[in-house]
């Protein structure tokens, strides 16, 4: 496929699930992430502070009755960055959008895909590709139905074995 829609338009376009898999430990710092290490801590009370697009579209989508999910497979113990993560998923959460956790360690008998990625009504798939260090390097857009399925198929056993946010606790 030529152009890549971005990622607002595919959740736009998505009718019934979208479903993101992430597998890194480590992600390309932003302004946010470094203000937290500093000390700084968002006011969950002012909505307008942390509040983004990226909230926005994932609230509309719920709305529509979309089924947002996110899994995320963590070494423990955390990095920083992902303790940081853990933190700002209270905002996920309040768009309405469901995050659960899976230790690693707890993951040995699943097949993991290798690279992060969404999929939106279980036939596209944005996949992402990342530096090393974490540095954001590409997208792809995949609709080969043999590979959605089974990249579909392992999100759902990663999901099935994760833990709801609300209850995992940052090791």
């Amino acid at each position: 496929m030529s152009s890549i829609p971005e990622f607002g338009e595919l959740l736009a376009r998505a009718e019934r699930s979208a479903v993101h898999l992430e597998t890194r430990d480590v992600y390309y710092s932003n302004p946010r992430f470094e203000a937290w290490q500093k000390g700084e801590r968002t006011d969950w009370d002012d909505r307008g502070t942390w509040w983004r697009p990226f909230h926005q579209q994932i609230s509309d989508a719920v709305a529509r009755g979309v089924d947002v999910r996110r899994a995320r497979v963590v070494s423990e113990p955390v990095t920083e960055y992902i303790r940081w993560e853990h933190y700002v998923t209270q905002a996920n959460v309040a768009a309405g959008e469901q995050v659960r956790w899976l230790p690693r360690r707890q993951a040995t008998d699943l097949l993991l895909p290798v690279n992060d990625f969404w999929v939106f009504d279980g036939r596209l798939m944005r996949v992402h590709h990342f530096s090393g260090d974490g540095d954001w390097l590409d997208k792809e857009l995949r609709d080969d139905p043999g590979l959605v399925e089974m990249c579909s198929a392992a999100f759902e056993k990663i999901w099935g074995c994760a833990i709801p946010h609300d209850e995992y606790e940052i090791k």
